[in-house]
């Protein structure tokens, strides 16, 4: 797969949630089942620093089109990588008071974040490793 490919799921990956967060009604993100502390402050925080990670990939993915660099697939993998990783710690040894469903969507996005981070880092590796004429191991 492309690396242009994979950050093109990535920018969705990020903007889908990161604006839901941000401008959806409380309504929905209870339908969702993600715990939202009183207030919707952290889910609005939340939202707009996967907003903002998405259009810096955006602007990464059309970095020859607009003249401007983004945040880059290196940083884009760290990023996820650690949220990935705390939320699966969370859904496996937290005490979180959500529905099964809450689980289930937070789960599928701890497993996108981590999959598609280990896969944007083999591709990462493999094209350096081409591009300087060595075969990976």
């Amino acid at each position: 797969m492309k690396s242009s490919t994979l950050m093109g799921f990535d920018v969705v990956i990020h903007l889908i949630p990161g604006i839901a967060l941000l401008f959806f009604p409380d309504v929905i993100i209870d339908a969702l089942g993600i715990p939202v502390p009183g207030t919707r402050f952290y889910a609005s925080v939340l939202g707009a620093m996967l907003s903002g990670i998405g259009l810096a990939l955006l602007a990464e993915r059309f970095r020859k089109t607009l003249g401007i660099a983004g945040l880059g697939q290196g940083g884009s993998i760290c990023v996820k990588i650690c949220t990935g990783g705390v939320l699966s710690a969370w859904l496996v040894h937290g005490d979180l008071p959500i529905p099964v469903q809450g689980y289930a969507i937070l789960g599928l996005i701890a497993f996108a974040l981590l999959m598609l981070s280990g896969a944007q880092f083999w591709v990462q590796i493999r094209h350096s490793h081409d591009s300087r004429g060595t075969v990976p191991e």
